[in-house]
């Protein structure tokens, strides 16, 4: 559990990381006259995320869930990937990518990285992570109620996004 642990808060620094990137891309767009959308929506991403790395911790305790390599391990590298997918779509949207939905008019959705694969990749890289951390020790309830929540907050997400971008480029 020690290593679990070390993992868990890993993704916990890392996204503190993420929301010190958002902050200051957030400015940058806001100052290019950004405009946010879906604000009522991201409080309970927030939540939803930060409740699931507290419950990636706890369920393992509370449910006497054991590691086990033919599961924890796939699972860890799903996580890893995850992650080294979730930081190419920030290198490859530069100053717009963030935890905000914030798009400047008139500009249009990027073609390249992971982008030119995938509309979305960075939800890939969350809908992946969401499952599999849960899953390397063996959190499988937290794995599924989580899941299942980030599938519902990710449909109001991404249409919320889809309209904001598709507004953006016929501004």
């Amino acid at each position: 559990m020690f290593w679990y642990t070390l993992l868990v808060l890993g993704v916990a620094a890392e996204r503190v990381v993420e929301l010190i990137v958002a902050r200051r891309n957030a400015a940058w767009t806001l100052a290019r006259a950004g405009v946010e959308h879906g604000r009522g929506h991201y409080p309970v991403m927030v939540v939803l995320h930060t409740a699931l790395l507290v419950c990636c911790l706890l369920e393992p305790v509370l449910a006497h869930r054991p590691f086990l390599p033919a599961l924890g391990w796939p699972m860890l590298s799903l996580v890893l990937l995850s992650q080294a997918l979730r930081w190419w779509c920030v290198t490859a949207l530069g100053p717009y990518w963030n935890t905000r939905v914030i798009v400047v008019p008139g500009t249009r959705p990027l073609g390249t990285g992971p982008y030119r694969l995938v509309r979305h990749p960075n939800y890939v890289a969350v809908v992946v992570e969401v499952a599999a951390l849960p899953l390397v020790h063996s959190a499988w309830l937290t794995a599924a109620v989580f899941s299942s929540a980030n599938a519902v907050l990710l449909t109001v997400r991404l249409r919320c996004e889809n309209a904001a971008l598709t507004r953006a480029v016929h501004a």
